[in-house]
This record gives structure tokens, sequence and C-alpha cells, in this order.
């Protein structure tokens, strides 16, 4: 049954995504702001398709940033990164360049003033990344990481990258923690999606001046801990969970 709902969701979600892209087509030309408000109605729809099908919804815990900082988020699920649009309202992304060659998705992605890199450049790109995420704050935008780059099964081993060091360093605004379990409900590559309600948590945020090995540390220690607390939470209130 829970197959059959995912696959539901899964055509649902096609047919929700291809006519608003058809009708966003004039957008394309329209400022990065309005692109924005039609991208968060369109999660809006996900997210009201993802409840009808699957009983799948979040809730968010802990201050939502306000304006300038760098927030770093454990990555475990789609969910997430269709959340924190609404959550944070106008986020300045760091993805890979490839997510805006895809078809109608990624057109109005580069649209919505991402900082995308080409993670074949090495050096150059850490160096572009910190720029960009320099400008963006500078506007008064928050900047969103997964410092570890993809999304990770539930329990693994983490591998946080040290590129989130290099711009925690190069700029002037805290570092905001973000713990999640939104894997136990929406894996990675899975049909199974599962009801109940996902947690994504704001943690207390790590001022700047930090050096980067402390830093580093830090991060990660706050965020593993707090996400294997949501996930032993979850699987507590819901036993249906994968184990």
């Amino acid at each position: 049954m829970t197959a059959v709902r995912s696959v539901l969701f899964f055509t649902l979600f096609q047919i929700w995504t291809f006519v608003l892209g058809i009708l966003y087509l004039p957008l394309l030309g329209a400022s990065s702001a309005a692109v924005g408000k039609a991208a968060a109605f369109w999660v809006k729809g996900v997210f009201f398709i993802l409840r009808l099908t699957c009983g799948l919804s979040y809730q968010v815990r802990g201050p939502v940033p306000q304006g300038a900082a760098l927030v770093a988020s454990k990555h475990q699920s789609t969910l997430e990164t269709f959340a924190f649009r609404l959550i944070l309202g106008d986020p300045a992304v760091i993805l890979k360049k490839e997510l805006l060659r895809i078809p109608i998705f990624g057109w109005y992605l580069g649209k919505t003033g991402v900082i995308a890199i080409d993670r074949s450049a090495g050096t150059k790109a850490l160096k572009e990344m910190v720029k960009g995420a320099d400008a963006e704050t500078t506007k008064g935008r928050p900047v969103l990481i997964f410092p570890e780059g993809h999304r990770q099964p539930v329990g693994a081993a983490p591998e946080y990258h040290t590129g989130i060091a290099m711009i925690y360093a190069g700029l002037n605004v805290p570092c905001v923690p973000v713990a999640l379990n939104t894997g136990l409900f929406w894996g990675r590559g899975s049909l199974g999606k599962q009801s109940g309600v996902a947690v994504i948590q704001f943690l207390e945020p790590i001022a700047p001046g930090m050096d980067r090995k402390s830093f580093m540390a830090e991060l990660q220690s706050r965020i593993e801990s707090a996400s294997d607390s949501l996930a032993a939470e979850a699987r507590a209130q819901y036993p249906h969970l994968p184990r």
C-alpha cells in the first residue's frame, strides 16, 4: 500500500510540475523575486499532494534565522530541499551546476538566485562559492548549504566537506546548524514514503570567528547528535518507520 501511495504521489507531482512549468514560462523573463514567489506556490502544492497521498508532512523546531546567515543543514531527503523554500523565504542555495541543466525545473531554479558551482573546477569552484555567498549575505539573504554535498541515509557515517569551513571563514555572519529526520519518511530513491510528521530543527547558531578545525568539529557534532535524537524520537513515535 505504501508503494502504491508513493507512485500516486509521484504521478500527481509530475503533472503538477509540468502544468505549472508551462504556465510559468513567461516568468523566465521576470525578476528572481517573482520566480521565487512562484516557486513557493509550486512547493505548497507539492506538500499538499504529499499529505493527500502519503499522509506525510513536516514541522519546524527552533528559531528560524532572519536575514543574513549561513544555514548548514543535514541532507537526507528531497523533502528538506523543498521545505527550505517555504521556511527561509528567499534562500540563496549552494548547489551543483548540473541541476540547472534539468529541463523545466532547472530553468526556474537558475532564476531564483542560487549559487551554482562546478564541482570539477576544484579550488576555483570553492573560491567562487565563497564569493557568491558573501555577495548574497550582503544583500541580507540567508545562504543555504548541505555540508555533505549529497543525501545521506539515516545512520550513515557523516561526510562533511571542508567547503563549509571556507565559507564560514569568509563571512562575518553566524552559522546556523540544522538537524532533521526526513530520511526516515522519504528516503533517497525510495518509493516507500512513510506517513507521519518529519522534523526540521534549527539549532543554536555558531558565532563567527572560530578556527576552521574547531568549527568543523562543532558543526558536525551538533548536527549529527541532534539528527540521531530526532531519528530515535520518530522511530519511537511511528513504529512503522524503517529501523
